[in-house]
């Protein structure tokens, strides 16, 4: 029988042999290991040296062509969108910074600005569907049809879309009983708020969309209550954008939600839109807009290319 003695000796002399063995290959081994770390670490420096360079390279072009568009961005736009008017609507977490860039460069294209409808985040609560449902019934204006199987926030759309945009050039740029009754009805319901004079009744839209992707339970339906106020718009005026940083066009998004709908074969897209040359690509997709043509731009998944192609002409609004 093997006793514990045994087990020791022969552990003992396993470990014995391996310092030997470690002891004899160290002396032939050592150099070309030690030779083979530094040609690896002077390799990994070089490689960290050339990353480096190419980034300091490329922050350098971003800045330069945000810069390029920043100036030349207002000639760029001159008169595209004349005769035109533009109302914005702000989502819950939308950049108010890009949506006064675009607001300025819209006004330098050509169009008025109406004014700005601004959603609280009450609008799209699970608790607050229902009435939602009931003020649309209440307010919808007469001309306003609601489908068979509207949800509460198609009817929302398509009657707060009737107050602050039209297809009707003789109706453009004029404020309506019904439409203020409207604004007035979301308002005191604490479901929007408003800046400017959005009851004018712009021939445009620009939605801007939330900056950080919904990844929280109840995302998707608050992007679908957005999708319809969004595509309501679209409807009723002569074209709507909806735009935001990229982040909105990542999963969870308000632009990746489009995307990913029958949505984008009428709402355009741009999902640079807090960058001076996304700011100007939301410019030439409105003026497409008004020529029957939506498409999605941008960096992000599914976008079609950076900005229309061919770009529409300059001088010509729609």
């Amino acid at each position: 029988m093997i006793d514990f003695r045994y087990h020791l000796v022969s552990i003992v002399a396993i470990f014995l042999a391996l310092a030997l063995g470690i002891i004899l290959g160290s002396t032939t081994l050592s150099q070309s290991v030690a030779d083979s770390l530094r040609s690896q670490a002077t390799a990994a420096k070089e490689r960290g040296d050339r990353l480096r360079a190419e980034n300091t390279t490329l922050t350098q072009q971003i800045r330069g062509e945000e810069q390029f568009a920043q100036v030349l961005g207002p000639q760029i736009v001159t008169e595209r969108l004349r005769g035109q008017s533009v109302v914005f609507v702000e989502t819950p977490g939308a950049a108010s910074e890009a949506l006064e860039q675009v607001s300025e460069l819209a006004q330098q294209a050509g169009a008025t600005v109406t004014g700005r409808v601004t959603i609280q985040k009450k609008f799209l609560n699970d608790d607050q569907e229902q009435t939602v449902d009931i003020l649309a019934g209440q307010l919808k204006p007469e001309g306003v049809t609601f489908a068979s199987d509207a949800s509460a926030y198609d009817k929302a759309g398509a009657v707060l879309a009737s107050a602050i945009v039209t297809k009707d050039t003789a109706k453009a740029g004029r404020e309506d009983a019904s439409g203020g009754a409207v604004l007035g009805g979301f308002k005191q319901a604490g479901y929007v708020t408003t800046s400017g004079k959005p009851g004018q009744h712009a021939t445009l839209a620009v939605v801007m969309a939330p900056s950080t992707p919904y990844t929280a339970s109840g995302g998707d339906t608050d992007n679908k209550a957005l999708l319809s106020v969004t595509t309501a718009l679209d409807a009723a005026a002569g074209g709507t954008v909806l735009g935001g940083p990229n982040t909105a066009a990542q999963k969870g998004g308000l632009i990746s939600a489009l995307r990913g709908s029958d949505v984008d074969k009428n709402v355009s897209s741009v999902d640079m839109a807090d960058k001076s040359s996304g700011q100007v690509v939301v410019i030439l997709s409105l003026q497409d807009e008004l020529a029957g043509k939506a498409g999605q731009y941008g960096i992000g998944p599914d976008a079609s290319g950076y900005l229309p192609s061919p770009a529409p002409a300059a001088g010509k609004a729609g």
